[in-house]
């Protein structure tokens, strides 16, 4: 069973699943394995995305037992059985292998801190305990410290010791490992943002949190590596890279349970100490959400907007400038709209004099604040204002921040251009931008996030609007 174990292809490092009392829930875990069994070349529980330290010596018996129940022989099975002690790694070790776990993962002491020679030592008396494959696993910025190069190379002398997970991230770490043990031991990548870049250096697979919640892209990655098609490759970690990014930022098994739970598949909430509130906010379990629907894990969702179709000259009474006023001498009002989808942005534009209706309504937004709907100024750059002095108005309550970002972002940005760009054209009369101000009641869908294209498209109904408006002259 044991060193004919060949370390390749897709881990998933399963999250521990608890339920309302914190106690394991086995039923749950069943269902996580038997979800991804098929997408995937084997399983790690027990690994710092199961919370193994949170975990007591028995309870992780269990989840070996689980685990390795479940599979049946489908999927080699590798079990964390890492310790900060020598003799507790070893008493796991022995326990997966009497029940059937193919292989086991063993990280790096920590807390005391050994020398190297006592951590080679360690791994050294846990594979000599056992006949189970050992692989090594480099993961500092938990332990504390970089598994040595020098101790790496040695232990891969030893038969049973078959591969590194390295999760550090640290790319000229993983390739100076890989030049060193080449032909006697297998790398694998830990580490989710790095995928494509480790496995074209010559990592031979995965382990990754990540691997439960999109698998079957993580295969065409490893597959597409293989076959020489970088291109491919490239274009697939980049559908993921954002997802991989807050994943690895925010603590592994935090956010991974967020996606599951978004995905329909409840892994219940991480033991103390931590707590989901603590690692992630709100806005970022909805950006979680957000880029799950772009790769097709969950469905789109459907946000319905009650944005009343009003004539144009009614849709300012909400900032104090009714539809009597907008047919005053001097007031302009225009509207435009452009892009599709939850991309899709509108202006509504009034501007007029400082001394009248519209200056009234500009001190006021910004004298008097709505919650959730909060006036800011347009800006070209840092301390320079658009002219005429533009206010952006919400539509849609902000109810986040990353709603508000999008505002302060392409909103601010789109709008600032297109009004700086009819200036210099002359459809706004330069005689005019420091008399009169300018309101623009701006919306765009709360789940939108291509902000790039949102830059774009505010500037296109803000261009619009700004025409319609001044078409007529001032």
């Amino acid at each position: 069973m044991s060193s004919d174990f060949r370390l390749e292809g897709v881990f998933p490092a399963l999250v521990t699943p608890f339920d309302k009392q914190k106690e394991i829930n086995e039923e749950a875990f069943r269902l996580l394995i038997d979800t991804v069994l098929e997408h995937v070349d084997g399983f790690v529980p027990c690994g710092t995305t199961g919370e193994f330290d949170y975990m007591t010596t028995e309870e992780r018996k269990r989840v070996f037992d689980i685990c390795i129940d479940q599979v049946n022989g489908k999927r080699p099975v590798i079990a964390g059985t890492g310790a900060p002690g020598t003799r507790q790694v070893m008493e796991l070790t022995r326990y997966a292998e009497d029940a059937g776990a193919d292989a086991c993962l063993v990280v790096t002491p920590y807390f005391l801190h050994p020398s190297d020679k006592g951590i080679y030592e360690h791994f050294w008396q846990v594979a000599n305990s056992t006949e189970l494959s050992i692989i090594l696993y480099n993961i500092p910025q938990c332990v504390g410290r970089v598994l040595p190069r020098r101790v790496v190379e040695d232990l891969a002398e030893i038969d049973n010791v078959v591969g590194l997970k390295d999760s550090s991230g640290d790319l000229t770490y993983t390739m100076e490992i890989i030049e060193k043990v080449k032909g006697k031991i297998n790398v694998v990548v830990g580490h989710d943002e790095v995928v494509l870049p480790a496995l074209a250096g010559g990592c031979t697979g995965m382990i990754l949190a990540s691997a439960q919640v999109y698998p079957d892209i993580w295969q065409k990655v490893y597959r597409a590596v293989k076959e020489g098609d970088l291109e491919s490759a490239r274009r697939e970690q980049l559908q993921v890279q954002k997802l991989s990014r807050i994943f690895t930022r925010y603590g592994g098994f935090v956010p991974i349970k967020a996606a599951l739970g978004a995905m329909g598949i409840k892994m219940g909430t991480p033991r103390k100490p931590l707590k989901v509130g603590g690692v992630i906010l709100h806005e970022d379990r909805e950006e979680i959400r957000l880029e799950l629907e772009k790769i097709g894990k969950v469905p789109p969702s459907e946000v319905k907007m009650d944005l009343p179709e009003l004539p144009l000259e009614k849709r300012f009474e909400d900032i104090g400038i009714t539809a009597e006023q907008t047919s005053e001498v001097g007031i302009l009002v225009g509207d435009g709209n452009a892009g599709e989808g939850i991309n899709k942005v509108s202006i509504d534009l009034v501007a007029g004099p400082k001394a009248g209706p519209v200056g009234d309504s500009f001190a006021s937004q910004i004298v008097y604040l709505r919650h959730g709907f909060e006036a800011l100024p347009s800006v070209l750059e840092p301390n320079l204002s658009a002219k005429p002095s533009t206010l952006i108005v919400p539509k849609v309550e902000l109810k986040n921040l990353r709603q508000a970002n999008i505002y302060y972002g392409p909103a601010q940005g789109g709008i600032a251009r297109a009004i700086s760009d009819k200036v210099e054209d002359c459809i706004i009369p330069m005689e005019i931008v420091d008399s009169h101000v300018m309101l623009t009641k701006a919306f765009v869908h709360p789940n939108a996030l291509e902000r790039d294209i949102l830059f774009n498209n505010f500037y296109a109904a803000t261009s619009q609007a700004i025409d319609k408006a001044f078409g007529k002259g001032v």
